[in-house]
């Protein structure tokens, strides 16, 4: 006799995995670098375009450990055709040197042409400034390291954050965090509640000047307003936001070119602690937005950076309609996403960090490829 039930239980399994995949067209991981002893995190990076047409994705490099001030370096890694194929052999771009670390890159391709590259520098709990370097040849050299913060202090730059507006000024958007003592590897002395501000210049990078105004968080707060981005709307004005511990993402607008920024308020981007990172989309005047998305929509475990969401919105980020899931493992914590167009796709490169056991971490970073008519589709 037949276990008809068990035969019904295959079908659905067969017929679910078909479904899956072809619910999916357009929506690939093309590479996943996984933490090994010697690298154990991989993270915050940000991709290129050269004038070759290969794409290269630049991302920090750990080395023996995994925490934001254990030893990193630049690493890279390159296709050949739009992002659908990668050589996962690394090559180091910048290396340690006798820094704590360095980490947390942008890139840009200059309206000069040339190509901008950005990261962090960490010396101590009391010093992290953002440098810049130029590359007039595609990569294949670099000029000798400029600070774009003269100022001391612990200042935060994110990966992938660093935009040049269609006037040519760049604005560099930083979270400034305090010291309470002048004890450099006392935990004590980091205060969590950061500001956000706004770096400017008008001569690609020559000569840096603070916006005029910067914002603190106006509620009660344990982490102010973090790792800040910014994003050029259609109508020139300038939208910026910070990740906090308020249930969403607060954002600021600059109508003089980042001159000046209006007083945050909360957006309609509900996230945990946790970064988002937006976009506009080519030739459009919508916004992409990736970030963990806890409106309540989706399943999500509180403090969670889970799931990660894509989101268009079609009125300058105040309503976000369209929105997509990219990641929804609840043990998953998918964070720090970098952006990247590339002919009818996007590329996102994003870390996947998960805790295996009391005293185990994996950390992944993840690139994902996703074709825009993906996005869009409702």
């Amino acid at each position: 006799m037949l276990n008809w039930a068990r035969i019904i239980f295959i079908l659905l399994l067969v017929v679910g995995t078909s479904l899956s995949s072809v619910a999916k067209p357009g929506n690939d991981v093309v590479l996943d670098i996984n933490s090994t002893p010697e690298n154990p995190r991989n993270s915050e990076g940000a991709f290129i375009t050269l004038k070759s047409g290969r794409i290269s994705f630049f991302y920090s490099q750990f080395q023996g450990a995994a925490n934001d001030e254990s030893p990193a370096r630049i690493a890279a890694v390159d296709s050949d055709d739009g992002g659908k194929t990668w050589n996962p052999k690394p090559r180091v771009i910048v290396e340690t040197g006798n820094h704590q670390n360095v980490m947390s890159v942008s890139l840009l391709r200059l309206k000069s042409g040339r190509i901008a590259l950005f990261y962090l520098i960490k010396e101590s709990l009391l010093d992290c400034r953002p440098w810049m370097q130029i590359s007039s040849d595609e990569g294949q050299t670099w000029s000798t390291p400029k600070l774009v913060v003269e100022a001391p202090g612990y200042f935060v730059l994110n990966n992938d954050r660093v935009i040049q507006l269609s006037s040519g000024r760049l604005v560099v958007p930083v979270a400034f965090h305090r010291s309470r003592t002048a004890q450099a590897n006392d935990r004590k002395t980091f205060d969590s509640r950061a500001i956000t501000l706004w770096y400017l210049s008008d001569d690609e990078g020559q000569k840096w000047r603070e916006a005029d105004n910067w914002w603190a968080m106006p509620v009660t707060s344990k982490t102010g307003l973090q790792e800040p981005g910014v994003v050029e709307s259609a109508n020139g004005s300038v939208i910026g936001w910070a990740r906090t511990d308020a249930g969403a993402q607060f954002g600021f607008v600059s109508t003089n070119g980042g001159s000046s920024w209006t007083a945050p308020i909360a957006t309609s981007l509900k996230s945990p602690t946790s970064p988002a990172s937006i976009k506009r989309l080519p030739g459009s005047s919508d916004l992409l937005a990736i970030y963990n998305d806890h409106s309540g929509d989706f399943l999500f475990t509180k403090g969670k950076r889970t799931p990660l969401v894509a989101a268009i919105s079609s009125d300058d980020g105040r309503s976000w309609p369209v929105r997509k899931i990219l990641e929804d493992d609840p043990q998953g914590a998918y964070c720090y996403t970098a952006i990247h167009f590339t002919g009818d796709a996007v590329l996102l490169a994003y870390l996947d960090f998960r805790t295996l056991n009391r005293d185990k971490t994996a950390n992944r970073l993840r690139i994902r490829r996703v074709t825009l008519d993906w996005l869009r589709a409702k």
